[in-house]
């Protein structure tokens, strides 16, 4: 359970640096960008650990959050676009 809570904390604070990370001007919300940074947390810290290329809880984890959410960020700019 705290797990799922860190991460949920951690993918908040990765879609708000994501978001100032990535160039262009995005139209989206705060919250948009929180649920995007939650995703891309989730998906890279569980995949990271998965494919066994960190633990859980290591500072490399929230690197890998960050460039999942900007990765997520930019899937989405893609397709708003559109």
């Amino acid at each position: 359970m705290m797990s799922i809570l860190a991460t949920l904390f951690i993918g908040l604070i990765a879609g708000f640096i994501a978001r100032a990370i990535k160039p262009g001007d995005d139209g989206m919300g705060w919250i948009m960008t929180a649920i995007l940074g939650v995703a891309g947390s989730f998906l890279a810290g569980y995949l990271g650990a998965a494919l066994g290329l960190y633990q859980p809880g290591e500072a490399v984890g929230f690197i890998a959050s960050v460039i999942g959410a900007i990765i997520l960020l930019v899937i989405y700019g893609f397709f708003k676009k559109k």
